[in-house]
C-alpha cells in the first residue's frame, strides 16, 4: 500500500478576490501529498532550491509525508510561480513564471522506493514522466496527469506514456482535446483504447466522472459558498483517489467510486483557504463528515 508522487515542489505568489498572498507552499507533488497523507504516507520525490524555506520541509515532514526523496540543488532556486484569478475563480491567469531547478530535473526514484505499489505521476513532460514510469516496473498502479500543453506539443510522447500507465487523469477541456472529438463520452472511449484501464475527468464545480471500458460514474462536486484559492485543487483531488486507493490496497469498481468520492472531499477543503494552509489544519474527522454528506447528496 505504498504510495509514491513525482511532481513540482513551488513558491507560489496567488492573487484572488479574497486577497494575495506571497512565496505560498506550492507545486504539485506539495498539494498531492498533503491530500493522500490522511490516508498513507506518501513518498515525495522532487526538487527545490537553496533558497527553499526548510521549515516547509519540516511541515511536510510534520504532516506524515516521507521527504527522503526531495533533493537540494546546490545554488539553485525553486521553482516559483505567480498566478492572478478573478470572476468565478474558474481560470487563472499567470503573472510569472520561474522554472529554475525544475526546468532541467530528471527525477531518479530512490532504490528503496523502487518497490511502490502506487505511482502518482503528476503533471509535467510525458518524456520525463515515462522515464519516472520505466524506473517502477513493479508498480500495481500507475496514474498519470497532463494538460493541454503536452496535449498541443509533445503529442506522440504523451500517447506513448498512456499505453504504459493503468489510469489517466484529465479535465474536461483536455480529455476532448486529446481524443479530438468533442463529446466526453466518445473521448473517454478512444483514450482507453490507447492502454489505460482507467480514465478520471474533473469537471471542477461540476464534479468528477469515472471511465472504464464498459462502465461509467459520476460524481457531483461538493457545494462550497466561497472558494478562496483554486491553485492545486486538482491535484489535491488526485491525492484522495490515490491515497484512498492506497490505503484500501486494491483497485476495483467499488473501491475506484469509493476513492473518487473522497478526491472531490479532500479537494473542497483544499480551495477553502490560500495555498496549502487548510490542507495543513485538515482532520479525518473533517473528511469523514464531509464524505458522509457527499453520500447522502449522491443516492436517491
Amino acid at each position: 500500500m505504498s504510495l509514491l508522487v513525482v511532481g513540482s515542489i513551488a513558491l507560489d505568489t496567488l492573487d484572488t478576490p479574497a486577497g494575495r498572498r506571497e512565496d505560498c507552499l506550492g507545486g504539485s507533488a506539495v498539494h498531492f501529498s498533503l491530500a493522500a497523507r490522511h490516508f498513507v504516507k506518501p513518498r515525495l520525490v522532487g526538487i527545490v532550491g537553496e533558497d527553499f524555506p526548510p521549515q516547509h520541509i519540516e511541515l511536510l515532514r510534520r504532516c506524515g509525508v516521507d521527504v527522503a526523496g526531495v533533493a537540494v540543488q546546490p545554488g539553485g532556486r525553486t521553482f516559483r510561480w505567480s498566478g492572478r484569478y478573478r470572476g468565478d475563480l474558474q481560470e487563472a491567469e499567470t503573472i510569472d513564471l520561474q522554472l529554475n531547478v525544475f526546468e532541467n530535473y530528471q527525477p531518479v526514484v530512490p532504490e528503496a522506493w523502487r518497490d511502490s505499489d502506487f505511482v502518482f505521476l503528476a503533471n509535467g513532460s510525458p518524456v520525463t514522466q515515462l522515464a519516472v514510469r520505466r524506473q517502477l516496473p513493479e508498480a500495481r498502479f500507475v496514474m498519470a496527469d497532463s494538460m493541454n500543453h503536452w496535449i498541443a506539443s509533445a503529442r506522440e510522447d504523451l500517447l506513448r506514456l498512456i499505453g504504459e500507465v493503468h489510469a489517466l487523469i484529465l479535465n474536461h477541456t483536455e480529455a476532448v482535446m486529446l481524443a479530438r472529438t468533442p463529446n466526453l463520452v466518445a473521448a473517454a472511449r478512444a483514450i482507453l483504447e490507447w492502454g489505460p484501464q482507467i480514465l478520471i475527468v474533473k469537471k471542477g464545480e461540476h464534479g468528477a466522472s469515472l471511465f472504464a471500458r464498459g462502465r461509467t460514474f459520476s460524481l457531483p462536486a461538493f457545494p462550497l459558498e466561497q472558494v478562496v484559492d483554486p491553485t492545486g485543487a486538482g491535484d489535491s483531488f488526485a491525492g484522495g483517489v490515490m491515497g484512498s486507493l492506497a490505503q484500501a490496497d486494491t483497485v476495483d469498481w467499488r473501491q475506484l467510486k469509493r476513492a473518487l468520492l473522497y478526491g472531490t472531499v479532500v479537494a473542497s477543503y483544499g480551495v477553502e483557504d490560500f495555498g496549502t494552509a487548510r490542507h495543513e489544519r485538515l482532520t479525518r474527522g473533517e473528511i469523514e463528515a464531509r464524505a458522509q454528506m457527499l453520500r447522502e447528496m449522491a443516492t436517491l
